[in-house]
């Protein structure tokens, strides 16, 4: 490819923007909420939105009302670029909108459930292909498109399918996912590893009149919870040196909305979140047993065994508390000066003529599978801080901006790993 072939590509993105935005409001129009996240009719509208160019369309699906639609347009090379984005959205009560939860346009802003989460950005992915196709530009290595159903309710229909059935060869992936917010673009490029526990807590019951003369459950439970937090919550976490840069780049970007001392404390220590609390069966009762669940994240770079360890020596010098249940997670990340992180970032910048943070991301999704799988992964997409939330927007220019960075992305990936390992 070309600088030509680039401003191409942008032009026909610019100048074809009204059918853009019709993609991305017939996708609105059709309702995935998860639960039951049924998204066949969504599927078979990007079947026969794609049928008239040179892809290869497949679905996969081992769930029938949850299916996956993966996409291949071939190029130059034999690298692969993946793109990554899920059908499915959180669910809606239409009663709260004041716009159409399933697609509204009002001058620059589409309303509906998923336009920035992320229904937009799989438009602006379909839409890259159709700018390569019409212009007849081949790309510099294959394309691959991974659709993909069930990630809200973190289902195993959508892309852990494609993993465990090894459809999913790629040197690279971007996930549509929104990263960015007004005045502030970002593409993430880590996660956070997570401790979740299930806490129980035993007691003595008596009477509420006569507290005294038993033990309450819910008081040893919640005394557990404050240990916690007053061990691990205000800890400053060791890091490996190579997250250093990811981590001033992630407090940077959040200064702005939550102030220095509480991003720094997001990243550089734990979070404990006590999220359910159940206990007691009356008002005057002291309750004999209770139950709690803890969300704990780390960032990434901070050996999650460790801590986990060190949680349960902590829960075990707690009296009539036992750990019932545990699952936990390793936080991951691409280095920042990655092929990947830079294409993505450089790409993002010439687009919108801002600054893109390289950051981590609070929680971990998606990304964090297909890194584990071994597959180099990054989170982006212009987008709203309207995620979830009632009257959920994204913008014209978001739409434009987004189409255009994902199809000048394969250059500049291309270029970036040059003579390298493809791995990044």
């Amino acid at each position: 490819m070309t600088t030509d072939d680039l401003d191409e590509l942008e032009a026909y993105v610019a100048d074809h923007r009204a059918a853009l935005i019709d993609l991305t409001l017939d996708l609105l129009a059709v309702d995935t909420s998860n639960p039951p996240g049924d998204t066949r009719e969504l599927v078979a509208l990007l079947e026969e939105s794609l049928s008239g160019f040179p892809v290869e369309v497949e679905r996969v699906a081992v769930d029938p009302a949850k299916p996956n639609l993966l996409v291949t347009l071939p190029g130059a090379s034999d690298r692969t670029l993946l793109y990554n984005g899920h059908l499915d959205t959180v669910p809606f009560d239409a009663d709260a909108w004041s716009s159409d939860p399933l697609g509204e346009r009002d001058d620059d802003r589409l309303y509906g459930r998923g336009a920035t989460d992320m229904k937009g950005a799989i438009a602006a992915m379909c839409f890259a292909i159709r700018a390569f196709a019409e212009t007849g530009t081949e790309p510099p290595v294959d394309l691959a498109f991974a659709f993909v159903s069930d990630e809200e309710v973190g289902g195993d229909a959508g892309l852990p399918t494609l993993l465990e059935t090894g459809r999913l060869e790629a040197d690279a992936c971007v996930i549509g996912e929104p990263t960015c917010e007004a005045g502030r673009h970002s593409v993430t490029v880590a996660d956070r590893g997570s401790i979740w526990l299930t806490l129980e807590a035993t007691g003595e019951a008596a009477h509420g009149s006569r507290p005294m003369l038993g033990e309450n459950a819910i008081d040893r439970l919640y005394e557990a919870v404050t240990t916690l937090r007053e061990r691990f919550g205000t800890r400053r976490l060791e890091f490996d040196p190579a997250i250093e840069p990811i981590l001033d780049e992630s407090i940077a970007y959040y200064e702005p909305t939550m102030g220095t001392e509480t991003a720094r404390d997001l990243f550089e220590s734990p979070t404990i979140n006590l999220g359910v609390l159940e206990g007691g069966e009356a008002i005057n009762s002291v309750p004999q047993s209770a139950r709690a669940e803890i969300d704990i994240r780390l960032t990434a770079g901070v050996p999650t065994p460790d801590v986990l360890s060190e949680i349960r020596e902590c829960i075990a010098d707690c009296e009539g508390i036992t750990v019932a249940d545990v699952s936990w997670s390793v936080g991951t990340a691409e280095p920042v000066e990655s092929p990947l992180v830079e294409a993505v970032a450089s790409s993002a910048e010439a687009a919108t003529g801002q600054r893109v943070y390289r950051r981590s991301a609070t929680g971990g999704g998606d990304a964090k599978k297909l890194r584990t799988a071994g597959i180099p992964t990054v989170e982006f997409a212009l987008g709203t801080d309207t995620v979830h939330a009632v009257d959920e927007y994204t913008t014209v220019d978001a739409l434009v901006g987004n189409a255009t960075i994902y199809a000048r992305l394969p250059e500049l990936w291309a270029a970036a790993v040059g003579g390298t390992d493809a791995s990044g």
